[in-house]
C-alpha cells in the first residue's frame, strides 16, 4: 500500500457567492417601506497552508477533488447571507504548486506559508444596496459570482541540508540510520528504499537535516528506475554526498565509475552544478573494501573532492564526516542573504486605464474583455428586464459603448462580453440614454424590445384606461 506520495494532481473549486435578495419592506401603515433586500455572502476560498506535521501528499492522492462551501443568499429585512467557510488544505514544507502547463504558481517553504489556490466568488448585492436617488426601489438584485475552479499539480521537494546520493545498496540508508535517529528500511537487495528518508543530525552547535534519496542508476534523469521520480528532492539541499560502495559484488563496477555515472545524471537533470560535493567511501570495514578505498582515494582527491572513509556497520569515520558536513552547511547558511520582511508593493492603475479592451475578430464579432464587464455579466439575471437595463447603464458609464463606436461597431453588430468558451453574445443597439428617463415599473426596462407577458398585459390595460378616459372627455367637454 502506498504510504508516500510526492506528486498529485488536485482539482480545487472555491465556493460560489450567494445571490442578492430583491425584497420590499412591508409593514402596516407604511405602504412605501422601500427596498430591504440583503447582500449575498462571499464564497469560501481554497487555501494551501504549510504544516510541519504533514510529510506526504497521500491524502490528496486518494481524494483529489476539494471544494469550499458556497455563500448563503441574502434575505429580506436587510439580512445579509452568511459567508462560505474557507477550505484550508495542509501541505508539507517544500511543496511546489504548478498549473497543468508546468508553470510554477507558488513555492511553499516555511511553516504557515499560505497560498490561495482558488478564490471564492463575490456575493451579489441586494436591491437595498442598489437603490439610488433615481432608482428608489429596484425590482432586481445581483447574482452571486461563481468561485474559481482550478486544476493544479502539487510537487513535494524535500527541504534538507544534505542529500545522500548513490547507487542502490551503496549503504545510504545504513549511513543515515547511524548519523541520525531515522529508521529507514535496510536490506541486502537493491531498491530497498522506495521513498526519501529524513534525519536530523547534531554536530557540535550545528543541527542540520540529511535526506536519503532512493538509489540512482544510469538513465535516471530520463526516467529509468526511481531516479527521475525522486531527483527533485535534491534540489533544495546545500550539500551533495556521494556514497560509493567499495565492496560491491558486481565485477563491472568500481567507485570511480559509479561517481562519474551519478554526476552525469545530476548534470543532465540540471541546476545542481553549484552545490558542494563530498565523497564517502562506505563499507571500509571489509578488507577488500579498505584496499579498494586506498586505491581510489588519491584519484578522487586529485579531482578536488573531500573524501571520507567510513563504515556504517562498524561506526568508523562517522564523527569526522558529521562535523565536516556541519561545517559546510554552516558556511552555506551564512552565505544565504538575510530574509527581509515581505514588502507590500502597491501598483495603482493609470488614470486613463478603463480596465477593458474592445477587439474586432475575423468574423466581424466585437469582443469586450475586462474584469469589470465580465463580472457584471456573470452577476446579471437575464430573466429580469430591469436587471438587464441596469447592466446596460453600467457598461455605458464604463465607456464600453464609446469604445465600440471608435472600433467601428454599428447597430445590429454582434458583441460578445467574456472569453470564447464563456461569453454572452448580443446584437448591439447603441444608446447614450441611461438612468431615470428609461425606468418603468419594477422589473421592467423600456429599452428592451421583447418585454415579459405580464408587463405587456399591464401596458395593454393602461392603454385601455387611457382610451376610455379620452372618449369620456370627448363626450363631456365641460
Amino acid at each position: 500500500m502506498t504510504t508516500f506520495v510526492d506528486r498529485v494532481e488536485l482539482h480545487v473549486a472555491a465556493g460560489n457567492g450567494g445571490h442578492g435578495c430583491a425584497s420590499v419592506h412591508r409593514e402596516k401603515f407604511k405602504p412605501l417601506g422601500g427596498p430591504d433586500g440583503g447582500n449575498g455572502g462571499r464564497g469560501g476560498d481554497v487555501i494551501l497552508v504549510v504544516d510541519q506535521s504533514v510529510t506526504t501528499l497521500l491524502e490528496y492522492h486518494h481524494s483529489p477533488h476539494r471544494k469550499a462551501t458556497n455563500g448563503k443568499p441574502g434575505e429580506g429585512g436587510n439580512r445579509s447571507g452568511k459567508d462560505g467557510q474557507d477550505l484550508v488544505l495542509p501541505v508539507p514544507d517544500g511543496t511546489v504548486v504548478l498549473d497543468r502547463n508546468g508553470e510554477v504558481l507558488a513555492d511553499l517553504v516555511g511553516h504557515g506559508t499560505r497560498y490561495v489556490a482558488a478564490q471564492g466568488g463575490r456575493g451579489g448585492l441586494g436591491n437595498a444596496a442598489l437603490a439610488s436617488a433615481r432608482r428608489k426601489a429596484p425590482g432586481f438584485a445581483l447574482l452571486g459570482e461563481p468561485g474559481d475552479v482550478q486544476d493544479i499539480v502539487l510537487e513535494l521537494k524535500t527541504v534538507a541540508d544534505v542529500a545522500l546520493v548513490g547507487y542502490p545498496s551503496a549503504g545510504k540508508s545504513s549511513l543515515i540510520s547511524v548519523l541520525s535517529a531515522a529508521k529507514p528500511k535496510i536490506a541486502d537487495y537493491p531498491f530497498t528504499t522506495l521513498v526519501p528518508n529524513l534525519g536530523v543530525v547534531t554536530a557540535g552547535s550545528t543541527v542540520y537535516t540529511i535526506a536519503d534519496v532512493p538509489g540512482l542508476i544510469p538513465g535516471a534523469s530520463q526516467g529509468r528506475g526511481l531516479g527521475l521520480e525522486f531527483l527533485r528532492h535534491v534540489e533544495r539541499c546545500s550539500v551533495l554526498v556521494h556514497v560509493l560502495d567499495t565492496a560491491t559484488l558486481e565485477s563491472e563496477r568500481d567507485p570511480v565509475s559509479d561517481l562519474d555515472i551519478i554526476e552525469e545524471e545530476l548534470r543532465q537533470y540540471g541546476g545542481l552544478d553549484d552545490r558542494p560535493r563530498v565523497v564517502v567511501l562506505n563499507k571500509t570495514d571489509i578488507p577488500d573494501g579498505k584496499d579498494l578505498a586506498d586505491m581510489v582515494r588519491p584519484d578522487l582527491e586529485a579531482r578536488g573532492y573531500r573524501v571520507f572513509e567510513v563504515s556504517a556497520v562498524a561506526h568508523m569515520g562517522l564523527k569526522e564526516l558529521s562535523f565536516a558536513l556541519a561545517e559546510i552547511v554552516a558556511k552555506a547558511r551564512a552565505a544565504k542573504p538575510k530574509e527581509e520582511a515581505t514588502r507590500i508593493v502597491i501598483r495603482p492603475k493609470a488614470v486613463d486605464d478603463a480596465g477593458f479592451t474592445v477587439t474586432r475578430e475575423e468574423d466581424g464579432l466585437y469582443r469586450v474583455r475586462g474584469e469589470k464587464p465580465e463580472r457584471w455579466v456573470r452577476q446579471t439575471d437575464f430573466n429580469n428586464d430591469e436587471a438587464v437595463g441596469y447592466l446596460a447603464d453600467r457598461l455605458n458609464r464604463l465607456g464600453v459603448e464609446e469604445e465600440l463606436m471608435k472600433a467601428g461597431a454599428r447597430a445590429g453588430d454582434g458583441v460578445a462580453i467574456g472569453s470564447e468558451d464563456n461569453a454572452v453574445v448580443f446584437d448591439w443597439e447603441p444608446t447614450m440614454m441611461a438612468g431615470a428617463e428609461m425606468l418603468g415599473r419594477r422589473g421592467e426596462d423600456h429599452r428592451l424590445e421583447a418585454p415579459r407577458p405580464a408587463a405587456q398585459r399591464r401596458k395593454d390595460r393602461q392603454a385601455e384606461r387611457d382610451e376610455a378616459e379620452r372618449e369620456y372627455d370627448e363626450f363631456n367637454p365641460f
